[in-house]
């Protein structure tokens, strides 16, 4: 007696679909990732801004800090740093590929910054706390 003869599914072409998809998903968050952990400039014309507010939280105290750097070609002038609850710097100018690095005053919420210079440019960011490296300080 003779079994009756049942070909194998051929499932290949599922495999090679999901693995597709599966290294396009990758692929996609790996960008995301990427975009939204580094920060990158905001161009308004001539002028070129790069605003980083961080905070870093540790077991006994916090750190913040607000670095901007020029990127344009254009000096920034009446840049002006807004760290909330009242707290403002007035900076003057800031060269092209020039960086400063701020800290905001003792009390602050640390919520957001909000950076103003001539020639349009306003940029409204919240504080971002970077990603803990193993060994660091505060891991």
């Amino acid at each position: 007696m003779a079994f009756p003869y049942k070909p194998k599914p051929n499932h290949s072409i599922q495999k090679k679909f999901f693995l597709g998809g599966g290294i396009c998903g990758l692929i996609i968050l790996a960008i995301f990732v990427i975009y939204t952990a580094f920060p990158s400039p905001t161009v308004f014309d001539d002028h070129s801004i790069m605003v980083d507010p961080t905070v870093e939280k540790q077991s006994l105290f916090t750190i913040a800090r607000v670095t901007i750097q020029n990127t344009g070609t254009s000096q920034l002038t009446n840049l002006t740093i807004n760290y909330g609850d009242n707290d403002i710097d007035s900076i003057g100018t800031l060269d092209p590929g020039k960086t400063i690095i701020l800290s905001p005053p003792q009390g602050n919420s640390l919520q957001y910054v909000i950076v103003t210079a001539d020639g349009d440019v306003h940029i409204f960011k919240a504080y971002r706390e970077p990603v803990a490296m193993p060994g660091m300080m505060g891991s």
